[in-house]
């Protein structure tokens, strides 16, 4: 009670006049809708003379597709860290899997769902319920025509809306759920056959046609209610327009249709815009959540195309940027540093190989799009998640491409905040160092940022060496939340045991650290970058951190500068997290880190009375963890550095590498 009372006052702390006198506003509606008032319980009728055009293609293999949906009907699933876990069919869809929990149904929008005494963990409840497993058995049907997929697509709809009756639950508390649920449901409608499929046929199939679109009205309805506004008009808002944008292109069966296409198309163009920077890094501060907005923008793109209504230049424009910045970000072997949070959601979960790559993915669509060729060289093939947005058509665009051995993608993405150094970028020996100087995140509650100003992430040979040890946790499991968004989780100085940014729960930040970009270079004599961030001006006797990064031309010697201006004493503490595929050992002053194809020596800052330490899996206090994936963790080499210092402190650390090219 404690807890909830006190985000609450938090929450308000980051809300400006309009936004409070919006939640009231909501809060009253909220309160009507629960007595029955301003509902959607009996639907409009459906007018069935006009559905949308369909946008989906085929992939090259069937056999994963196929196998993907046999273990459904045999009511196996993947919930996050849960692989495998036997759910049921149907499975009972207020159950959290991962704790066993069954939700109540109240009435979803005054459902507290942070209070995971109540839901369990409600990311992994949700997961399920957004229904990639009804799009991936439509997918299984049309690929094989075989009916035990189709009639399991219809009885997982029949126990969903059976289980999580209109407007009850916690299936019906988030707009975004809602959203991301009407695309999996557009998605399945296609593959099905739309208006004429088979499951359509007798009055039987009537009956379930128009309970369908009851609860797809419904749906669209409750989103166009409840838009995530204000300080939450984030990739959440962006993801809702996406789901309301599709669903109205694909059943535009309503006379509030053409309503909600007009203010999803309107809204879209805005948001793209404000979302995204020109120079294509997404506001958020999170690389996956710049997936996930690239992806809904990409989805809007075709599903607009197919039916008439295609997007404006400036939205094209701002897409390719997006996923130039991605592949900029990206090395070698196709991976990017796992910067601010990641929640590992999926639009499509259309490619089934081993090692599928969503970045790649998104690169290859882009490739075909937009007839880039250093996109195809970096996406290295048109995957199965491409093919199946695409067809035909954008596998022969992208096989049309010019073959190329190299890019001229930027280094520098200065609005956005990130800065690409090293050597040799895209050969086999890359060293690709990437500095950060962005904001914490977007809008007043920074939901999906983490406190790494100046954080720096190294990968060589395409391998992962100094990095971000990734997201973890979101509604629960606080410790673990807090540590993995907090500074000592990053390759940073913390001041006096602070975080950079003070949070006020688990997607807020009530004192933002503000970085910028004091200086960069990138010439013939190497790479120069320096950066400041004001995360402790705040402390009694106030610190200015600033960083700085030389790169020499073949990035043999990396040297880092840490500068303190204060006037008193502090404790201060480096952190450097280690991929745990490295071998890491601690020799005096030196670390030393080896991996495949390459050693590192890190020769740490001579500092007396300092204090080393090599930490793997510590969890009092936390510290050497890293997480590829959500829920999931493992232990992983960092080391930390302390001493107490006074003004003007600089600490050097260098870092001398060698490759197979490269003498020490």
């Amino acid at each position: 009670m404690l807890a909830n009372l006190s985000w609450k006052l938090n929450r308000l702390r980051a809300m400006g006049a309009l936004e409070v006198a919006h939640r009231v506003r909501d809060a009253v509606q909220q309160r009507l809708q629960a007595r029955g008032i301003g509902l959607a319980h009996v639907p409009p009728p459906a007018s069935l003379g006009r559905f949308g055009q369909p946008w989906l293609g085929l992939p090259a293999d069937p056999a994963p597709h196929l196998a993907a949906a046999e273990r459904i009907l045999a009511g196996r699933f993947d919930v996050f860290a849960l692989r495998d876990v036997e759910l049921g069919f149907p499975p009972e869809w207020n159950r959290d899997p991962k704790t066993g929990i069954v939700a109540p149904l109240t009435f979803g929008k005054t459902l507290n769902y942070r209070d995971e005494t109540m839901v369990g963990d409600i990311k992994c409840l949700w997961e399920p319920n957004r229904h990639l497993c009804i799009a991936d058995l439509a997918m299984a049907y049309r690929l094989s025509g075989d009916m035990r997929h189709a009639q399991g697509v219809r009885t997982l709809l029949e126990s969903w809306w059976q289980q999580c009756p209109y407007p009850l639950g916690a299936n019906w508390s988030s707009a975004l759920e809602l959203a991301l649920r009407l695309v999996s449901w557009s998605h399945a409608w296609q593959l099905l056959g739309g208006a004429g499929s088979v499951l359509f046929q007798g009055p039987d199939g009537q009956a379930f046609l128009q309970r369908w679109l009851a609860s797809i009205y419904q749906h669209c309805h409750f989103i166009a209610g409840h838009f995530s506004r204000h300080s939450s008009a984030n990739n959440h808002l962006f993801g809702e327009l996406t789901g309301l944008h599709v669903a109205a292109l694909t059943w535009p069966c309503w006379p509030d249709s053409a309503a909600w296409l007009a203010q999803t198309e309107r809204e879209l163009e805005q948001q793209a815009m404000l979302q995204n920077g020109p120079d294509g890094v997404n506001r958020e501060q999170a690389i996956y959540y710049q997936h996930t907005v690239a992806d809904e923008m990409l989805l809007c793109v075709l599903a607009g195309r197919a039916n008439g209504r295609p997007r404006s230049a400036a939205f094209l424009q701002r897409l390719e940027r997006m996923l130039e910045f991605i592949a900029a970000m990206m090395n070698v072997a196709g991976e990017v540093p796992m910067i601010g949070d990641a929640d590992d959601a999926q639009l499509a979960n259309w490619d089934k190989s081993p090692g599928a790559n969503i970045y790649r993915s998104l690169l290859a669509s882009g490739a075909a799009l937009f007839g880039r060729a250093d996109f195809s060289f970096k996406a290295g093939r048109f995957d199965d998640k491409s093919a199946w947005l695409m067809g035909p058509a954008g596998r022969q665009a992208f096989d049309a491409l010019p073959v190329v051995t190299q890019t001229s993608l930027p280094r520098s993405f200065a609005e956005g905040g990130y800065f690409i150094m090293g050597a040799r970028l895209d050969k086999p020996t890359e060293v690709r160092l990437i500095a950060d100087a962005g904001a914490l995140g977007y809008l007043g509650i920074a939901a999906h940022g983490h406190a790494d100003a100046l954080a720096l992430s190294l990968s060589v040979a395409g391998q992962a060496v100094l990095v971000d040890p990734g997201t973890y946790a979101y509604h629960t499991q606080q410790q673990w939340r807090d540590y993995f968004r907090g500074t000592s989780a990053h390759n940073t100085l913390r001041i006096d045991g602070r975080d950079q940014s003070v949070s006020g729960g688990n997607f807020l930040w009530l004192r933002k650290a503000r970085a910028q970009c004091l200086a960069w270079r990138d010439d013939e004599a190497g790479q120069f970058w320096s950066a400041s961030h004001d995360g402790y001006m705040a402390l009694p006797d106030p610190v200015l951190h600033r960083r700085e990064v030389s790169v020499a031309p073949d990035a043999a010697r990396i040297v880092v500068d840490d500068v303190l201006e204060c006037k008193g004493t502090h404790e201060v503490e480096l952190f450097w997290h280690v991929d745990p595929q490295c071998q890491v050992t601690l020799a005096g002053k030196v670390l030393q880190v080896r991996g495949k194809a390459f050693s590192l020596e890190m020769h740490l800052p001579d500092v007396p009375g300092a204090t080393m330490a090599l930490v793997r899996g510590s969890e009092q206090p936390v510290l050497g963890w890293i997480s590829h994936r959500f829920d999931e963790k493992q232990a992983a080499p960092t080391f930390a550095w302390r001493a107490r210092l006074g003004g003007g402190a600089r600490l050097r650390t260098t870092l001398h590498l060698m490759t197979a090219d490269l003498k020490k």
